[in-house]
């Protein structure tokens, strides 16, 4: 068996308002041209290309906040009681979904993920890395992991990131897609590690994050991180409280990252990096991921199956790590 815990699909209510957005990017254009991530018929035909496969749904990005300049809750409701019908018509196909929500809106993101899991049976929520360019340690959410914290379901972390973010100060945008390649794992490296610096893991310890891309740069940077960031404060000159945050925390820095992140296999069917992680974080936190329709299913699992590990933490990772995580039956 295998389930696949980071996929994307696009509801009817999401592609209709992606579609009402305007598409001077090519963005609605790009999507539409995904059959398998809208059309029911194209998805099953290429989950059938693989035996005994599931998967965990979710709405691809772009997020909300960044397709309008406005929040409108009743978009955000829609898509996850559409998410919702899917999987009880499909509980064969979806063995669950994560909650979409807007966060310009913290509270009302909050008490809509609330339904959505305690309503609706949304297995957790799926979160960016930024909020149009706010970072999710902002005091502005303090209230939101409050909530979100008490629900105990896990938080899929999706890195989000433009070109509209440039490499160097003396350009206007990140050049050949640097901001995608480069710029998202460092995203989901850099909000990991200021949320725990903001002590969120100490308020919420029940908190999970199931972090994309085999967590990026996390497992490779891991020495750098626990040795390196020991020393924060003494590189700059100005104090951005940085060094009183690491001195707060009531467990090591390392420990946070490997007692409270989960990573994912969705590296393109390429097994380097999820060896690392599996390294890193040992064999009961890394969870099978394909990010169909983006990245490829079968190429994925056959690179899972090709993994120098036993057979019982192979299947741990294509299927018993997110059943347990899930609660799936």
């Amino acid at each position: 068996m295998t389930i696949d815990i980071y996929t994307h699909i696009a509801t009817p209510h999401f592609m209709s308002f992606l579609e009402k957005q305007g598409d001077s990017i090519g963005l609605f254009t790009r999507l539409k041209a995904k059959q398998s991530l809208y059309n029911l018929d194209a998805r099953f035909a290429e989950m059938d290309q693989s035996e005994n496969y599931r998967q965990v749904i979710s709405l691809p990005n772009p997020p909300f906040e960044e397709l309008s300049s406005a929040a409108d809750p009743s978009i955000v409701e829609a898509c996850n009681d559409e998410m919702a019908e899917l999987c009880a018509k499909y509980p064969d196909r979806f063995v669950g979904f994560a909650a979409a929500s807007d966060m310009r809106d913290p509270e009302t993101a909050a008490r809509e993920i609330t339904r959505a899991v305690q309503n609706l049976g949304a297995k957790g929520s799926l979160l960016y890395t930024n909020v149009a360019g706010r970072p999710l340690d902002d005091e502005l959410y303090s209230d939101f992991w409050g909530q979100i914290g008490a629900l105990g379901a896990p938080i899929w972390l999706h890195p989000t990131r433009t070109e509209s973010m440039p490499d160097y100060a003396s350009e206007d945008i990140s050049k050949y897609e640097m901001w995608w390649c480069f710029g998202w794992p460092y995203e989901t490296t850099v909000t990991v590690t200021r949320l725990i610096l903001s002590g969120l893991f100490d308020r919420a310890p029940q908190m999970q994050l199931i972090t994309h891309h085999a967590a990026a740069m996390i497992p490779i940077f891991a020495s750098r991180i626990e040795l390196g960031l020991a020393a924060m404060g003494t590189r700059t000159n100005v104090d951005d409280g940085g060094a009183e945050k690491l001195r707060k925390l009531k467990k090591p820095l390392i420990d946070y990252f490997r007692n409270h992140l989960y990573a994912d296999t969705a590296m393109f069917g390429d097994v380097i990096g999820v060896t690392a992680a599996l390294e890193f974080f040992g064999p009961d936190r890394i969870v099978f991921a394909s990010d169909t329709p983006f990245g490829p299913i079968e190429k994925t699992i056959q690179g899972v199956k090709g993994m120098r590990v036993d057979a019982t933490t192979r299947d741990k990772i294509l299927f018993g790590n997110t059943a347990k995580l899930l609660k799936l039956s």
